[in-house]
């Protein structure tokens, strides 16, 4: 915003840093409407509350769940649009084209800030199919389509909860739906207003009532067909965060086939119709079960009076065949037993005759290994006298041997060698060295030379 041209002195705050003014409110007024008007033009969307014509404006708010913007229009304007009476009003989804704008007030007048509507048209299929993709964008980015999808459903409930239009025909579809499955459980009724702009929060109050109630098993929201903007409360992100919370499942039967809200992506499970929502809510059609249970409990009665004489039947053919398998099992045993007698006569017989020839050939082997025995008894007698001659004679030839062994030694005796004439020589400082060679003899140079009789000590004084 452009400062005034003639500010006053710069006035201190309380942390001692200096600020531009103090100005005149109304310069600052006036400026601040330059530049609110300055701002680029753009389109709202939202939905319209507290329309009112008055004088030469229209006055009314544009709303979301975020938010509101305070709007206004010239009548001029407003009467050039052409919309029909009843197209602009409150609930409805609109467009706005126009800018921020401020009335700077004075002395007597109040100020005030309003969005400055330069056209208005009400909002189009498209408009509310670009709001809803964005919407269910970021609900599935935060994982809020699969909570419900994830509670457990009973097949067949005792209680339901049935939010629906008072009186609707929707509501005389889900009568006729449980008439027709034969549900004889609780239903509890909720009946908020399903198109408007207070219709999402009431909504919401009201499943959060049966919820409450601890009997509820399963909750149906159901209504009729119609506009996306008619179904536009289904498509309320407050609605669908709660919904998404409950820990009672949720089935949604919202407008016809090809109608899709944003209840029907969070709720437990979506249906075309409210029929075929109670059919997913009620998964057992009684009658039809109670039918089959009827049919099965007369098919096992006659079962069962059919049984009786059937098994006697069954049970004395079984004896019949009983007895004729012991019949012919005693017969076999008859045979078994005759030929056993047979056999064991045989084998006696067998026996005894191996027997007799057994023993003839261990009367042979024992004359045999007698005979045997004789041979061995003499050849020991023998090898006996053999032992004691030689016991006899060992002695005076071991002294025989000996003495010749005696005189064998004796003739290899030293002694005897030097007896023969023979020396032994050996070296003079280290006793017992035997000197075998003339240049050791020499090399050692003083010797001892041993004779049969003494020794004699020796130097060697040249080569001769």
């Amino acid at each position: 915003m452009p400062e005034d041209p003639k500010p006053s002195p710069a006035a201190s705050t309380r942390d001692g840093s200096k600020l531009p003014g103090p100005f005149a409110v109304g310069d600052y007024a006036v400026k601040l409407r330059g530049f609110l008007r300055g701002r680029a033009r753009v389109q709202v969307i939202g939905e319209v509350t507290g329309l009112r014509l008055a004088g030469k404006s229209a006055y009314f708010e544009l709303r979301d769940a975020r938010g509101a913007l305070p709007c206004a229009m010239w009548r001029s304007e407003w009467d050039r649009l052409g919309l029909p009476a009843g197209a602009i009003r409150d609930g409805v989804e609109a467009v706005v084209e126009g800018g921020p704008d401020y009335y700077p007030g004075s002395a007597t007048a109040s100020p005030s800030f309003s969005f400055r509507c330069t056209g208005l048209r009400p909002a189009g299929e498209g408009d509310l199919l670009a709001r809803l993709a964005e919407l269910r964008r970021r609900l599935r980015a935060e994982g809020l389509f699969e909570p419900q999808k994830r509670l457990p459903r009973p097949a067949l409930p005792r209680s339901i909860g049935i939010v629906t239009g008072r009186g609707s025909a929707a509501e005389a579809d889900l009568l006729a739906a449980l008439a027709r499955r034969s549900w004889a459980g609780r239903a509890v009724f909720a009946h908020p207003p399903v198109q408007d702009r207070r219709a999402a929060p009431r909504i919401a109050r009201a499943l959060s009532d049966l919820v409450a109630v601890p009997e509820v098993e399963v909750i149906v929201v159901a209504r009729g067909g119609g506009s996306l903007a008619d179904l536009w409360a289904f498509c309320d992100e407050t609605l669908c965060r709660t919904v998404a919370l409950l820990r009672v499942p949720v089935v949604a039967a919202i407008g016809h086939e090809s109608d899709r809200t944003l209840l029907d992506d969070v709720a437990a499970a979506s249906c075309s119709t409210p029929t075929h929502a109670i059919e997913e809510a009620v998964r057992i059609d009684v009658g039809a079960a109670r039918d089959r249970l009827v049919t099965a409990a007369a098919r096992l009665e006659a079962r069962g009076r059919a049984a009786g004489p059937e098994r006697a039947r069954r049970l004395g053919a079984a004896v019949r065949a009983l007895a004729r398998h012991a019949a012919g099992q005693r017969r076999r045993l008859r045979q078994l037993l005759r030929e056993l007698r047979a056999s064991s006569a045989k084998s006696i017989a067998d026996g005894a005759a191996d027997v007799t020839r057994r023993a003839l050939v261990l009367a042979r082997k024992r004359r045999a290994a007698l005979h045997g025995a004789e041979a061995d008894a003499a050849r020991l007698d023998g090898h006996a006298a053999a032992l004691v001659r030689h016991r006899r004679s060992a002695p005076e030839s071991r002294q025989a041997a000996l003495r010749r062994i005696a005189q064998t030694l004796a003739a290899h005796e030293p002694e005897r060698v030097l007896e023969r004439g023979y020396a032994l020589v050996t070296d003079a400082d280290e006793e017992g060295a035997v000197v075998t060679s003339a240049a050791e003899a020499r090399r050692r140079g003083r010797l001892r030379v041993r004779f049969s009789d003494d020794d004699v000590r020796a130097r060697v004084i040249g080569d001769e």
